[in-house]
């Protein structure tokens, strides 16, 4: 049967149990974004047919025992005419002894086996040439991406290029905490894996097709971790180094409007600078999001919302209105102050 028939069959079967309350959502909501059904990596792509097997594997159980069962109970049910009698008592078979212990172990081996090959097959895998190393930082409640080999930092958006399956070239994701458990899982891409403090763990990607993957951090990490998305941006390879270019450059920032220029004076005289990072001023903070190319980012405070002027505003003025116990201050800004600052982030493409 090809993946598709798997994937049909088991959406009916999904359809068939969900509860009511599912059922009458849009249709667009049983078509997820992170549904593990649809891989387009790898990584994904070998967790998608071990559930396949599995599924196989326990719904052939069910086909069995099942009937079984519902023989027995109509078979043998009280009857009013029943005297009630014990019924004769079978002792010592062999036969059925060696089945329900022979039979289960088998299936559990297999299981045990197949898993354990997926497991390694996808954790098992040398970097090859053409790779792209990216460490992925979780912070609460964001993330932060860095690319040592090629002297990027960014946040809360990775950007990876298509990988060929005819000649792969994979990114390979170093993982770090800064604070507390966390867990980085497209569930398109790859399986969840976790970010524990003092302790790097590693993962990798191949997506096979471009666009907008979307996750979520999996571990329970504080007030926030319901708010903590993950959005990968997989680009073919010629937009993907246009985007490295452009991430290279220094902020473009310009100084030539009074408003602009007061809003850096704003951005530099305040705490800011002690959590964040734009390239050519003062500010190297590492605490939050470095800002050097905030404009280029589609959303705000890690996917919480839109990147918008007045969402900026509104995030600068005043965080727990999008986000609430984030570790983002309210600054206690004036309107003048917020409308200048606000001005110069605006600048930062």
């Amino acid at each position: 049967m090809s993946r598709g028939s798997h994937t049909k069959w088991l959406r009916a079967l999904l359809v068939f149990c969900a509860p009511a309350s599912v059922l009458a959502e849009p249709a667009s909501h049983v078509a997820s974004p992170t549904s593990i059904f649809a891989p387009a990596s790898t990584p994904a792509q070998s967790i998608f047919g071990l559930s396949m097997f599995v599924l196989a594997v326990v719904g052939g159980v069910f086909v069995v025992v099942f009937p079984l069962l519902a023989y027995s109970v109509v078979k043998f049910r009280d009857r009013h005419n029943d005297d009630h009698s014990e019924p004769p008592q079978i002792y010592g078979s062999n036969q059925v002894e060696l089945a329900w212990i022979v039979v289960p172990i088998l299936i559990v081996v297999g299981l045990f086996l197949a898993t354990a090959h997926v497991i390694a097959s996808i954790q098992n895998v040398t970097p090859p040439s053409g790779s792209t190393e990216v460490v992925v930082i979780g912070h609460q409640y964001w993330w932060e991406y860095r690319y040592p080999d090629l002297k990027i930092v960014t946040a809360n958006e990775l950007h990876v290029p298509v990988s060929d399956p005819a000649h792969p070239t994979p990114t390979f994701l170093t993982l770090l905490s800064a604070d507390t458990d966390h867990s980085f899982w497209v569930p398109r891409l790859a399986g969840k894996t976790d970010l524990i403090p003092n302790h790097p763990n590693r993962m990798w990607i191949d997506p096979h097709e471009a666009g907008l993957f979307l996750g979520q951090c999996a571990q329970y990490c504080g007030t926030q971790h319901a708010k903590m998305l993950l959005r990968v941006y997989v680009q073919p390879r010629e937009e993907f180094e246009r985007w490295v270019r452009d991430q290279r450059q220094p902020a473009n920032a310009s100084s030539a409007s009074s408003g602009i220029s007061s809003g850096k004076r704003v951005f530099e005289s305040t705490a800011c600078t002690n959590c964040h990072t734009i390239s050519g001023t003062a500010a190297n903070g590492r605490f939050g999001p470095d800002l050097t190319h905030l404009m280029s980012r589609d959303t705000i405070a890690a996917g919480a919302a839109p990147n918008t002027p007045e969402n900026l505003r509104l995030w600068i003025r005043n965080p727990d209105a999008i986000k609430p116990g984030s570790k983002m201050p309210a600054m206690g800004l004036s309107d003048q102050d917020v409308n200048a600052l606000t001005a110069f982030l605006e600048t930062l493409h």
